[in-house]
């Protein structure tokens, strides 16, 4: 796609990344405060929000996102600073990774790669038989 292309795409799609409006409103109103693995960016306003609006005082804390929107893809330490659950940035906060932590994959509900149990439909919709060994619960009296 071209250049003509990519930028109406920005001004009409909110799904394929940050409209033209969120990327100009991020440059004039908000402040840049980190980058997290995946390249997602985020910002804080300038100044808080004001009286007679709720969360009066608080600032305004955002997303771009580094390809398609997907709420799946912002990690938890900066999830729990898009909700204003601490003030610093993230790295401030973290632990030192553990090797045991799996790398994120990214949510495939409704694509191709979607999880389908032996049974589904998309499968053939053939289910293993029934071994016997289910025993129904009946209560005592």
């Amino acid at each position: 796609m071209g250049l003509i292309g990519n930028t109406l795409g920005k001004i009409f799609t909110w799904w394929n990344g940050a409209t033209i409006g969120t990327m100009i409103t991020s440059g004039l109103t908000g402040v840049h405060v980190g980058t997290d693995a995946q390249g997602n960016r985020y910002y804080r306003s300038k100044r808080p929000i004001p009286a007679g609006q709720p969360r009066a005082g608080h600032e305004r804390r955002w997303v771009i996102y580094n390809g398609a929107n997907d709420a799946s893809r912002v990690p938890a330490e900066w999830h729990g600073w898009l909700h204003g659950s601490y003030d610093g940035v993230p790295e401030s906060h973290l632990p030192p990774p553990r090797i045991w932590e799996a790398d994120y994959t990214p949510n495939a509900t409704g694509t191709a790669a979607a999880y389908r149990p032996a049974g589904a439909l998309e499968r053939g919709g053939q289910r293993a038989a029934a071994t016997g060994d289910y025993e129904a619960w009946a209560p005592e009296g």
